[in-house]
């Protein structure tokens, strides 16, 4: 038959019929060639079916693979942050702790600052050089940045403004600002870090590996203060 299959090429369509099924590229061409002979006036519902079909498939995958990539980032930042927090539990004493958050963490959680940051208190133990010390009231500034009401006393992700960047030591696009509790009595404190890319730290963002590394590093700084 003249334009037909070749004999060997139809046994094997006829023996796996679900090879032409499999094959987007082959089954687009299949529903044109029948619209083309059916002509403009007739609507080939079966094909229409199958075009919307392959679009929510279409987006069906686009979905799955954005749940894997998800997936495989929290699991990516979870063992950063219990590399971190090993890290931080090998450190001897309060200047050794407060010496590698910058040079040593930052680093392993891939942000550029890493700061503790303390108001001045008289009554406070000596901090290590490290540590960034501020007027008492600078904190509560640095939080509301310029807003006429702060925040309340919890983890704030957001852009990085101008205000900041003395404390960051550099400029960096997006921070994290973590409020560490020193126990009754001690001065206001906060954990500070900064990341050159300005989709780090946004507030539509997850918090709890943060508030678990923060959790594990006030633990350990209390400890290391009271030895």
């Amino acid at each position: 038959m003249s334009g037909g299959l070749d004999p060997e090429t139809r046994d094997r369509l006829l023996a796996d019929p679900g090879a032409i099924l499999a094959d987007r590229d082959l089954m687009r061409a299949l529903v044109a060639a029948r619209e083309a002979e059916a002509g403009a006036n007739v609507v080939d519902i079966r094909g229409r079916a199958m075009q919307a079909l392959e679009t929510r498939l279409d987006r069906l995958e686009q979905a799955h693979e954005g749940v894997i990539a998800a997936a495989y980032d929290n699991q990516s930042g979870t063992a950063m942050i219990h590399r971190a927090v090993l890290f931080l539990l090998e450190q001897p004493d309060l200047g050794d702790l407060v010496g590698v958050l910058q040079s040593d963490i930052a680093p392993l959680l891939r942000i550029e600052t890493l700061r503790l940051v303390v108001e001045a208190d008289p009554g406070l133990p000596p901090l290590p050089e490290d540590a960034v010390i501020v007027p008492e009231g600078t904190i509560g500034l640095v939080v509301a940045a310029g807003r006429r009401a702060p925040r309340g006393d919890d983890i704030l992700l957001r852009s990085a403004p101008a205000l900041t960047r003395t404390l960051h030591g550099r400029a960096v696009a997006s921070e994290a600002l973590m409020p560490v509790d020193l126990g009754p009595g001690r001065p206001r404190a906060m954990m500070l870090m900064g990341s050159a890319d300005a989709g780090r730290f946004q507030p539509a963002h997850g918090t709890d590996l943060l508030r678990f590394f923060l959790q594990a590093f006030r633990l350990v700084l209390l400890d290391r203060m009271a030895g």
